[in-house]
């Protein structure tokens, strides 16, 4: 499985007892959308390294309390420790109207309601507090708080993501 096919889901966060059982943190909106995983991929050195889960219990806060398959004491289960869990591109839910996810909408247009076009969005920067849509203004970068009032419109056929930015705010970074 090549990571480029693969999304990230979060990361193995701490060892759950002596049994080779560990705490995952799944980084998504919806963690109990992976209540019943049977399979994840972990990250191994550079590798994505499939494992079976045996079980796993969902503990709030985005936690997960997993035993994976021949991970049987703490001694196999510690390397797994703060390594990153993949699971196929192929596995989200599509989603519809003004939602997307964060990679589905890298290389989209950026047009603005008042600026008209920005440039090719190149990243959202994934912060807690206030998540950003980067944008790649030939050359300039221009950043926009990506909360919902700001997205206008997503349109996946055409590659347009049209947002209402404030009044000022992206012709600051290109002055």
């Amino acid at each position: 499985m090549n990571k480029a096919d693969c999304f990230n889901l979060g990361h193995v966060a701490k060892l759950h007892g002596f049994k080779g059982e560990v705490s995952l943190f799944f980084d998504v909106t919806y963690p109990e959308q992976y209540a019943s995983l049977d399979a994840l991929f972990i990250e191994i050195n550079g590798f994505l390294t499939p494992f079976f889960v045996e079980r796993i219990t969902l503990n709030g806060k985005g936690f997960a309390r997993v035993k994976l398959e021949g991970v049987d004491s703490e001694t196999l289960a510690r390397p797994l420790l703060g390594k990153l869990l993949f699971l196929p591109l192929t596995v989200l839910p599509a989603l519809e109207g003004n939602d997307f996810y964060d990679h589905e909408v890298i290389g989209y247009k950026v047009i603005d309601k008042n600026f008209g076009e920005v440039g090719t969005l190149s990243q959202i920067i994934d912060l807690q507090v206030n998540p950003l849509i980067q944008i790649d203004a030939k050359g300039k970068e221009v950043l926009i708080p990506m909360r919902k009032e700001i997205i206008v419109r997503v349109d996946r056929t055409i590659k347009i993501l049209e947002i209402d930015a404030p009044i000022g705010l992206i012709q600051m970074y290109l002055d």
